[in-house]
């Protein structure tokens, strides 16, 4: 099974943090299933560490591609039909990263690992 995992479910998986629920961290340890991080969740994650919001245990052009590698995580790129389908979508939430996020689930047909309960209010199989 695919799944695409937010920012901060792919944060928390690569810093061991305790805040990732068991069913999402099976999930993404599980060999048999494709992980997927969004190029949006890249972006989302330089921008914060730019404005002082976030910082990594080492620089970014270091741990996130040793993660990616060391996870077998693959990156979806930013597509036409993402943006398409985001202009579209309604605004049960307002977060521009993680509407790129749900529009891109629902493009591609792949469930989220995400705790955000708004995701819910789309059309998205929401694993937590």
């Amino acid at each position: 099974m695919r799944a695409l995992l937010d920012t901060s479910s792919f944060l928390w998986y690569i810093s061991g943090s305790d805040k990732l629920s068991s069913p999402a961290k099976n999930f993404i340890s599980d060999l048999n299933n494709q992980i997927i991080l969004s190029s949006v969740s890249l972006w989302e994650i330089a921008i914060k560490i730019s404005l002082g919001k976030l910082e990594l245990l080492q620089p970014f052009n270091q741990i996130i591609p040793h993660q990616l590698e060391e996870n077998d995580i693959s990156i979806l790129p930013i597509e036409l039909r993402h943006l398409d389908a985001l202009i579209n979508m309604p605004f049960h939430h307002r977060d521009p990263f993680d509407r790129l996020i749900i529009a891109q689930s629902i493009v591609e047909e792949i469930a989220i690992i995400s705790p955000d309960q708004n995701f819910f209010k789309y059309p998205v199989n929401l694993i937590w």
